[in-house]
Formats: C-alpha cells, structure tokens, sequence
C-alpha cells in the first residue's frame, strides 16, 4: 500500500514553515529581493497561520500582524505577495493563490502545498489505520516525523498570531512520536529509544518519553 499522502513537487507553490520559513514558486526558492518587503512575508505567514479559517475580513487581518498597520500597508504586503507567488500574471486577472471574496482573503490551498498540512493528513491517516494496519500506520508517522524540522515559524516566536499555531504543532509532532514509539517498541527497540530522544529535543520535560 502507497503512502496517501501528496507529492509537494505536484504543486505550484510549496511553503515551509518548520524550522524556518521558504517558499519554493515552481521550483524556485524565493529570496528577499523577491519578497520586496518583510511586510508581505509576514502577511504570507499570517494567512498560513489561519489556513483554517474559510477566509479572513481585510480588518482581522491588519490588526495582527502588525502594530499601527495601514490600508495601504496592507494594499502593498498583498502586492508583494502576489507579485513575488504569480511574477508573471497578466494584469487586470485575479490572482490564483490568494483568493479574495470582497474584502476577505484566504490561501488557494487546492494549488499551495504547506508542510504542516501535510503532516497533519499523515497522522491524521496513521491514526486511522493503526489497528487495521499497522505496518502502513508506522510508515505514515515516519513520514510525519520526517517534516519536522523544527519549530513552527522559529523568525516569529514573539509574534503573539504565531503562537496558538506553534503550541498546536509541538502537541500534534510530540503525539506521532509516542503513537509511533508504542507501534515500534516491542520489535524495534532500539529505534523506539532513538526517537523517544528526538521527541524529547522538542520538548525536554515531555512526561510520556
């Protein structure tokens, strides 16, 4: 049974947010002079921060990220965006990754692949299959625990729309470990003590490693 999980490589735009942040635009991996400004990142990594919200009001969104932010701050962080995910859109034609209903906003997640979702799905399918199969159970966490490359959004700790996220993610990896370590703990020990010690880089009072 194959791993039910997406290619990144089959989606146009791939953002990485654990560990650091970059994003890769059909192959590419932008820099900041793609970006313009540090405004536009940070709108970017709002906006995946609330993926889960069916769209976000112009308002909301201004009064997060930044502090005394204007209306045309956040006409030039959009631009950025846009301009940097979509170099060679043709004017007056809607932007395809960030889709805009009125004055509200949200990610095209159908065509922006985002690690975090991805490990998301994968545990979410281990969990489901850990009694039927669980052989293919292990291989979906390891592929979870694979992209884990550190804490969510690391350039944003102190940035208080940042954290909700972080805490969820640190929970989410930290339950794939222990799920994984209890499938591998009576054949592969050895491995169920190498990860018990991964599990506690992330968290070093963690009470179940």
């Amino acid at each position: 049974m194959e791993l039910s999980h997406s290619n990144s490589t089959n989606y146009p735009i791939q953002i990485y947010t654990l560990g650091g942040f970059k994003v890769i635009q059909k192959g590419i991996l932008l820099n900041s002079k793609d970006w313009g400004r540090d405004k536009s990142i940070q709108l970017l990594q709002f906006l995946v921060s609330n993926r889960s919200h069916s769209s976000l009001h112009k308002e909301q969104i201004i009064d997060r990220p930044w502090d005394e932010a204007t209306n045309r701050d956040f006409k030039v962080a959009m631009h950025g965006i846009n301009k940097a995910l979509e170099p060679n859109r043709p004017r007056l034609t809607e932007p395809r990754y960030l889709i805009r209903n009125g004055l509200s906003y949200k990610l095209n997640l159908n065509d922006v692949w985002i690690d975090i979702n991805e490990a998301e799905s994968l545990i979410s399918d281990a969990n489901r299959n850990r009694i039927k199969n669980p052989d293919h159970s292990i291989k979906l966490f390891q592929a979870a625990i694979d992209l884990y490359k550190g804490t969510f959004l690391p350039n944003r700790l102190y940035e208080d729309w940042t954290s909700e996220e972080r805490e969820r993610m640190q929970v989410l990896f930290l339950g794939a470990y222990s799920d994984l370590v209890q499938l591998l703990i009576e054949e592969q020990p050895m491995e169920a003590i190498r990860l018990t010690q991964s599990a506690l880089q992330i968290e070093s009072v963690w009470e179940d490693a």
